[in-house]
């Protein structure tokens, strides 16, 4: 966490979406492509650069379309190539962000120290002095993804104040819980970082209508961005030819389906809920656009959802920030008591600055 506060900076800049994919089950080289991309978006203007869900080491599609039996070997390579905060190749990005002076939120998978099938899917924020703000592990695992990831906790469900202004972020379906988004509203969120996969198989795309992820992100980005006034960064992955041909395992079936599905889109919307960006959706680019939360206030004139529109003497939202261990061995409980975690607030954060 920053020692102190931010100095006030502009409050009209270039924020962005990275649409792109990085190479599956490789980290070293999900983080080399993510460094080149954040070079890149700062090269183009950009504050802030939004990375898609699990973008290292690639998202386990693989779980929606194999039976769990036939996945072993795909989990091990997964687990293998996830990430710890504090340590490479994870902090080449803290330095990246540094060097071009720039803040980037990054989907990515983690790993627990103690556990190494222990998994969490994770977004991580990066201040452009190359600190790590946040990282929040997704509440809970959709669908097949509980085959992958362990469920997350609040500790990481935060806004930030940053150089930029105040920062938060959701992945993929937390985007449509409202308790979720109405943590990020009560905590005077501005800018929304959204991260979704390149795909998502639900129903099987060759045999029954598919799910259109492009159609869901849209209505979710434009749902929040107008309740909330906030500006959200829509970040998605894209469907290449490495994802098809490490996920399916040269199976000709599993590669139709996961060419079937309908691919997943990346934007920018504004406090209004209007598009203010480009769409992309097949080939991988950056999204740019402008953000000015000047504007912002306007819009809370009209529904301030956490201001004057909340009644909080009616209903209240409280959130519990731990970040419980399943072993706390410096604290060993009384006989026939379960073990808990008894951590001070910085270490339940588990947040590694550079």
């Amino acid at each position: 966490m920053p020692t102190k506060p931010y100095p006030p900076g502009p409050r009209k800049f270039t924020v962005a979406a990275a649409h792109a994919s990085a190479p599956p089950l490789d980290r070293e080289a999900g983080v080399a492509k993510a460094c080149e991309l954040i070079a890149q978006a700062a090269r183009g203007g950009a504050r802030l650069v939004v990375f898609p869900e699990s973008f290292i080491p690639g998202f386990p599609v693989w779980s929606g379309i194999a039976a769990p039996i036939d996945s072993h070997q795909l989990f091990r390579r997964f687990a293998a190539h996830a990430l710890r905060t504090d340590e490479r190749p994870f902090l080449d990005l803290l330095e990246a962000c540094a060097r071009y002076r720039i803040h980037a939120s990054i989907g990515f998978s983690e790993v627990a120290g103690r556990s190494p099938g222990r998994l969490w899917n994770s977004q991580a924020l990066i201040s452009d002095r190359g600190e790590l703000l946040n990282v929040h592990r997704k509440l809970v695992p959709t669908f097949y993804e509980q085959l992958v990831w362990d469920r997350g906790d609040a500790a990481g469900l935060r806004v930030v104040d940053t150089a930029i202004g105040r920062v938060g972020g959701l992945i993929c379906g937390e985007n449509n819980n409202p308790l979720s988004r109405y943590v990020m509203m009560g905590e005077g969120e501005e800018i929304h970082c959204a991260c979704y996969p390149a795909i998502w198989p639900y129903r099987n795309p060759t045999t029954s209508r598919p799910y259109d992820l492009r159609d869901a992100i849209r209505f979710r980005a434009a749902a929040h961005s107008f309740e909330a006034k906030v500006y959200t960064i829509v970040a998605a992955g894209v469907v290449d030819d490495a994802l098809i041909e490490v996920f399916s395992e040269g199976d000709p079936d599993r590669a139709a389906l996961l060419r079937a599905c309908p691919p997943a889109c990346s934007m920018i919307l504004g406090p209004n809920g209007d598009l203010i960006s480009e769409v992309a959706q097949d080939e991988e680019t950056i999204v740019y656009a402008e953000a000015d939360l000047d504007a912002i206030v306007d819009y809370k004139r009209h529904h301030d959802m956490a201001g004057y529109y909340c009644r909080s003497d009616i209903y209240r939202l409280s959130v519990v920030r731990e970040r419980a261990e399943a072993l706390d061995a410096d604290a060993p409980a009384a006989a026939g008591e379960p073990l808990r975690a008894a951590e001070d607030a910085a270490a339940r954060a588990d947040v590694h600055a550079a």
